[in-house]
C-alpha cells in the first residue's frame, strides 16, 4: 500500500459560485414575472412623465376632429369630444396607478396588522376579529365596494377620492388577514417569540420587531396580487359611474356612455382603455405569481 504523503496527496479545489445581483437572477429564474416588471415599470414611467409623453391635452376637446380613426396624429384615435384617446390612456395610467397602489397598500397594511393581532393574542379577541372578517367575506367584492361609495359618495383630496380607495380597500383586507393570521399562528409559537415575552418586551414590540419581519414574503405577494384587483375594481366602478367621473381620464370611465353606444361606429374608443386594463392586470398578475415563486425557499429549492 502507498503511503500518501502531504507531497504526494491529490490537489483539491474548491470552486466558488459567484453570486448573481437579485435582479439578474430574478430575470434568469422568472422570465414571465420579468416581462409583467417590464411592463409595469413601462407603464408607470408613463403615468409619471405623461405631461411629456401625451401628445395632447387630454381635456383639450376638436369638434373638428370627432371620432377619427387611429392616424399618424392620433396613435388610439380620438372619441365623441374630439380628445386624444391615447393621451388619455397615458393620464389614465395615473389614476389606475395610484388608486390601485394606495387602496393595495392601505388595505394589505390594515389586513396584515389585523391579522397578526388576531393570532397572536388569540382567544376571544382572535375569535371576535375573525367573525368580523367573515362578515366582510361574506359580501362579493364588487358589493361591498358599491355599498361604501353610495354611503360615503365623494371625497377628493389632491386629485384623489379618498372614499373610492377605501371602498376598493376595504375588500382586500379580510383576504390579507387571513394570510397573515394562518402564517402568525406558526411563528408565535417559535422559541424566540417566548423568549421575547420572557424578556419583559411589550407586545407591540414582538408584533412589530419580531413577527413583522417573518411575514413580509406573503405581504409583498399579496400587495402585487391585489393591486391588480385594486385597478379592476376602479375601472369596474368608474364604468358604473360611481368612480372617476368626467372629465378626469380613467380607463374604465372612457368604457361607459357615449363609448359603449359608439362602438360599432369608433371601436376604437373601447379597444384601447380595455387593452390598457387587461395589460395592467396581465402584468401584475405575471409579476405576483414570479414573486411568489421567487420568494418561497420551498420552491426555489
Amino acid at each position: 500500500m502507498t503511503d500518501i504523503t502531504p507531497d504526494t496527496a491529490p490537489a483539491i479545489t474548491y470552486k466558488v459560485r459567484k453570486r448573481r445581483h437579485p435582479v439578474i437572477a430574478f430575470a434568469l429564474e422568472q422570465p414571465l414575472g420579468s416581462i409583467g416588471l417590464v411592463i409595469i415599470v413601462l407603464m408607470m414611467l408613463a403615468a409619471i412623465f405623461a405631461d411629456v409623453v401625451a401628445p395632447y391635452d387630454p381635456l383639450q376637446t376638436n369638434y373638428i376632429a370627432i371620432m377619427q380613426a387611429p392616424s399618424a396624429d392620433h396613435w388610439m384615435g380620438t372619441d365623441d369630444f374630439g380628445r386624444d384617446i391615447f393621451s388619455r390612456v397615458i393620464y389614465g395610467a395615473r389614476t389606475a396607478l395610484a388608486v390601485g397602489f394606495i387602496a393595495s397598500l392601505a388595505g394589505c397594511s390594515i389586513g396584515a396588522l389585523i391579522g397578526m393581532v388576531s393570532a397572536y393574542f388569540g382567544g376571544w379577541i382572535d375569535t371576535v376579529i375573525q367573525r368580523l372578517m367573515d362578515v366582510l367575506l361574506s359580501f362579493p367584492i364588487i358589493v361591498l365596494a358599491l355599498a361604501v361609495v353610495a354611503v360615503l359618495g365623494k371625497n377628493i383630496v389632491g386629485g384623489i377620492d379618498i372614499n373610492l380607495i377605501i371602498a376598493i380597500g376595504l375588500p382586500i383586507i379580510p383576504k390579507v388577514a387571513r394570510v397573515v393570521r394562518s402564517s402568525t399562528l406558526s411563528i408565535r409559537e417559535l422559541p424566540y417569540i417566548d423568549a421575547a415575552r420572557a424578556a419583559g418586551f411589550s407586545h407591540s414590540r414582538i408584533v412589530l420587531r419580531h413577527i413583522m419581519p417573518n411575514v413580509t414574503a406573503p405581504f409583498l405577494i399579496m400587495l402585487t396580487a391585489y393591486v391588480a384587483q385594486a385597478i379592476l375594481l376602479e375601472a369596474s366602478l368608474s364604468f358604473l359611474g360611481l368612480g372617476v367621473t368626467e372629465p378626469t381620464p380613467a380607463w374604465g370611465l372612457m368604457l361607459s356612455g357615449s363609448a359603449a353606444q359608439y362602438y360599432q361606429e369608433a371601436p376604437w374608443m373601447i379597444i384601447f382603455p380595455g387593452i390598457a386594463i387587461s395589460l395592467a392586470v396581465f402584468a401584475f398578475n405575471l409579476f405576483g405569481d414570479a414573486l411568489r415563486d421567487w420568494l418561497d425557499p420551498k420552491v426555489r429549492m
